[in-house]
């Protein structure tokens, strides 16, 4: 699996490197803007993300931004629906007005809020479809 974890805080992104390393290979940027060159140069080398991990509060261009100009992007690539990136929105920002824009506005596919532990990473990748590689690797 190929995976894009994007947040301006240092901490943060290492934890989740940790976290998902085990999964696929991770790369990491730190605002919206290189998260989209990230995207768009992913499509480009034939080798898309299967998975990115987006912080909302960053510098230059915020997480709902770049998932706008992500999903734009696909459009345009004529990616699938069913082909799509899966976007994990990772934020401290726990209210209502946050959640639903991010679904319902921006196009993530879910919403974790922060604290980020272990089991909480491994429940998303079992929703999307992706357990059995957790599985693997944790001998289930």
């Amino acid at each position: 699996m190929k995976i894009l974890i994007v947040d301006d805080e240092f901490n943060n992104r290492m934890l989740m490197q940790k976290l998902l390393s085990p999964y696929g290979s991770c790369d990491v940027v730190v605002d919206g803007q290189e998260a989209l060159e990230a995207f768009i140069l992913a499509h480009a080398e034939g080798e898309p993300y299967e998975l990115i991990c987006m912080d909302i509060m960053m510098p230059e261009m915020d997480g709902h931004q770049s998932v706008q100009a992500i999903r734009e992007k696909e459009k345009e690539l004529a990616v699938a629906p069913r082909d799509e990136v899966r976007i994990l929105m990772v934020t401290a920002l726990d209210s209502p007005k946050d959640v639903l824009r991010a679904y319902y506005q921006d196009g993530c596919t879910d919403y974790m809020v922060k604290p980020v532990t272990r089991e909480k990473v491994e429940e998303k990748l079992r929703e999307y479809g992706l357990g059995d590689v957790i599985d693997v690797f944790s001998g289930e």
